[in-house]
């Protein structure tokens, strides 16, 4: 039996230990954001002198594929997001190998194998990582460019790696402090010491306390970032939490049978219905999507609940936008976790959120 949903927890004064280290973690993302971006204009520099425009892009390492997402509409060569630790035959001296490192060589998210094939290729490596890590070492070389990251956060790595790309005209602009200001934003809202009333992030955490949650974006980020809210629904509950497409939802919603006005929870035990969760950026919806979750949702007596873009957030661009729908689901699977139960003393879970 699921543990029973308390929001009395989340209005403790005093929190558990591993509540508020997963809390004080989400709300510093717009610090390390902020560190890890730290040498910028030096960083631009270098880059300019020493990476040519190349014939391809390939992208390795964690979050490869949310720099794709944030590159694919602007890129004017192509790329990929490569998930295998050997790089595809076709890179070579003419190509850019754009790594962002998680740390040391027995990490299976280290790019070692993958920058020391490149290097002995011949491509060109743009490279975030710690200093002094396995890859770091791998990635010298006079057609290299190194990012010293401090954070570990590798979405802070992605933000600052994003950033050098768009200088050099590989993608977009992307502004690292307007990346931080929409995390600033987003953390304040959902602070632990704003009551339930005036707090986001728990009020969704109430709404999906006995519910089994469908997320859907309905832009290329915001559907990243529906998946990944889903991941932290699922370690946060250990329910299911379904992201997907229309196509996908549709059938879900339309199996759910009415209501029972009638149901007694305390007899008939307590009855998970489906939420739908709708992450909007802002993007338009040209299928109308949507419009048709939404009205299949109204027929089948199925709750919606939307995720957007608070007042103030709405001129970060498209990663400071990601980053605000990602945040305030992460708030609010970690506040879920903690109505739960499942914060109570276990120290070493509390960064998953």
């Amino acid at each position: 039996m699921s543990p029973a949903f308390d929001d009395s927890r989340l209005e403790q004064e005093t929190l558990p230990p591993a509540a508020e280290q997963a809390l004080r973690r989400l709300a510093s993302t717009g610090a390390r954001i902020r560190t890890d971006a730290g040498d910028l204009e030096a960083w631009c520099g270098e880059a300019a002198a020493r990476l040519e425009r190349p014939r391809g892009v390939l992208v390795v390492g964690p979050e490869a594929r949310l720099v794709r997402s944030v590159l694919e509409p602007q890129c004017p060569v192509p790329m990929v997001a490569w998930p295998l630790d050997r790089v595809p035959a076709w890179v070579g001296p003419l190509d850019l190998v754009v790594a962002l490192d998680s740390g040391g060589v027995d990490d299976p998210h280290s790019c070692l194998d993958a920058i020391a094939e490149a290097r002995r290729r011949g491509a060109a490596v743009l490279l975030a990582s710690e200093v002094d890590s396995p890859a770091w070492w791998a990635a010298g070389g006079r057609s290299s460019v190194r990012l010293p990251m401090v954070s570990g956060d590798p979405m802070s790595a992605a933000v600052a790696v994003l950033a050098v790309l768009g200088r050099i005209g590989i993608g977009p602009d992307v502004i690292p402090e307007q990346v931080a200001r929409a995390a600033d934003m987003v953390a304040e809202a959902a602070s632990p010491h704003r009551d339930l009333a005036l707090n986001p992030a728990k009020d969704m955490a109430c709404a999906l306390a006995d519910a089994d949650p469908l997320l859907w974006g309905g832009s290329v980020l915001a559907a990243r970032a529906s998946r990944r809210f889903a991941e932290a629904l699922r370690r946060a509950s250990g329910r299911s939490a379904l992201s997907a497409d229309a196509a996908a939802l549709m059938p879900v919603i339309m199996a759910t049978e009415p209501r029972d006005p009638f149901a007694d929870p305390d007899i008939d035990g307590a009855a998970h219905r489906p939420v739908l969760v709708v992450l909007d950026d802002g993007a338009p919806d040209p299928l109308g999507s949507r419009s048709r979750l939404e009205e299949a949702c109204r027929r089948r007596d199925v709750a919606v609940r939307t995720i957007g873009l608070p007042l103030g957030t709405e001129e970060e661009g498209p990663v400071g936008n990601y980053v605000t729908l990602l945040l305030q689901g992460r708030f609010a699977a970690a506040y879920l976790a903690l109505g739960l139960g499942r914060l109570e003393g276990q120290e070493g879970s509390a960064g998953e959120y």
